[in-house]
């Protein structure tokens, strides 16, 4: 079972891409499902074609889905909704309307989407699933879904659970049942979450994809997307750089200077992404929809490798605390033999350069208010150290 999802700013083709790795790996004998989880749906675009919140076959092994989270939710947590709105009101005595909007659980159109896809891993209906997701800020909110519901549900459990059953056990019978039942799906959501996480952090299993265009805005958004994606340990395997002009169609002013652009972040992008395979498909003058369209995509995007295969292991990056508190990242760099190290920060930029190696990198945020105190190279992995400013000026002053 193969699920690969791609992210990216708004606007750059995640859905395009998204459903022509589908329709590739569909006419290679995989059975193929392409869902979307974006709120704002184009997949029914993409392909041309009517799409529910059901799998509806386009094509031989190809599938298609446009997840109805709203409609998923009430569907499947009722139950759970009406009893903590009630409980929210008797508790604290206000208006039970305003109760019910208190109510709604952190992230519950989220992890409603994530176990959306992980039913559908379980179900064993299909080889791949592959999911077209939301804005980066957005999706990486959903991927932190797993480890924040999981606390409010502990937090829920630990309580509330054990305030019901030991204010209801007297009474038994048919007054127990509905709190227990409450109970019993905050655990059985637990356990999904749980399972979720798993799953997400598979590299055998899942793959992240980002899609970027060569224009400075989304590839930074793109750099804090990989950033945060390793810092959650979700496998990045590619780089999908969408809608590069062709060098033929540098004529103009006008195209010249888009074309020496994209020129100069094209490279800019392969020194901040190593060791990041990098795949590239052109800019066509025609609307890219349907899945003949979808088909030329592909074929331009991946040439004759299979898009379902797994293109990178390994940890982007780590972040290690040490004992004197301060903060160690560990970035792999395999290409890199040696070479004196110079770091510069900026806000939450770091500029890298190691011999002739550069690299731009944006910094989580834990990194970006602190302080840089040198790194060393140690068999091809980068270690960067990182203190409180306080710290530093202490050290500095000593």
């Amino acid at each position: 079972m193969r699920i690969i999802l791609y992210l990216g700013k708004g606007g750059v083709g995640k859905t395009t891409t998204a459903a022509a790795t589908a329709v590739r790996s569909a006419q290679l004998g995989h059975r193929t499902l392409v869902a979307s989880t974006d709120i704002a749906h184009s997949l029914a675009d993409a392909f041309d074609t009517e799409l529910t919140g059901e799998p509806t076959q386009l094509a031989d092994n190809l599938w298609a889905q446009e997840i109805n989270v709203v409609t998923d939710i009430y569907k499947h947590w009722d139950t759970l909704q009406e009893y903590v709105s009630g409980f929210v009101a008797s508790s604290v005595g206000i208006n039970r309307v305003v109760a019910d909007e208190l109510s709604a659980i952190p992230g519950m159109d989220e992890i409603v989407s994530l176990l959306h896809i992980n039913n559908q891993a379980k179900r064993g209906d299909f080889d791949v699933v592959i999911i077209d997701a939301a804005p980066t800020g957005e999706t990486i909110r959903l991927l932190t879904m797993p480890d924040t519901f999981r606390w409010y549900a502990s937090h829920a459990l630990n309580l509330e659970g054990a305030r019901v059953t030991r204010a209801l056990k007297p009474f038994a019978g048919r007054f127990l049942k509905g709190p227990m039942e409450v109970v019993k799906a905050l655990e059985k959501l637990d356990e999904g979450t749980q399972e979720l996480k798993r799953v997400l952090s598979d590299p055998d299993v899942t793959s992240y994809r980002v899609v970027v265009q060569p224009e400075r805005m989304i590839v930074r958004e793109a750099q804090r997307a990989v950033s945060y994606l390793g810092l959650f340990d979700y496998p990045v395997d590619s780089i999908m750089i969408n809608r590069v002009l062709p060098a033929d169609a540098a004529e103009g002013d006008f195209y010249q200077q888009r074309y020496a652009i994209q020129r100069k972040y094209m490279d800019y992008i392969e020194d901040s992404f190593q060791p990041i395979p990098l795949w590239t498909a052109p800019y066509y003058a025609h609307e890219v929809t349907g899945v003949d369209r979808l088909s030329e995509l592909a074929n331009d995007m991946f040439g004759n490798s299979d898009p379902t295969d797994i293109f990178y292991r390994g940890q982007l990056q780590e972040i290690v605390e040490n004992d004197d508190g301060s903060l160690t990242m560990r970035l792999p760099l395999p290409f890199v033999r040696g070479g004196d190290i110079k770091l510069r920060k900026r806000g939450d930029e770091m500029f890298i350069t190691v011999g002739s190696f550069k690299r731009e990198m944006i910094l989580p945020n834990a990194l970006a208010k602190m302080r840089t105190r040198g790194g060393r190279l140690v068999e091809s992995v980068l270690e960067i150290t990182f203190v409180e400013a306080e710290a530093e000026a202490e050290v500095e002053a000593a």
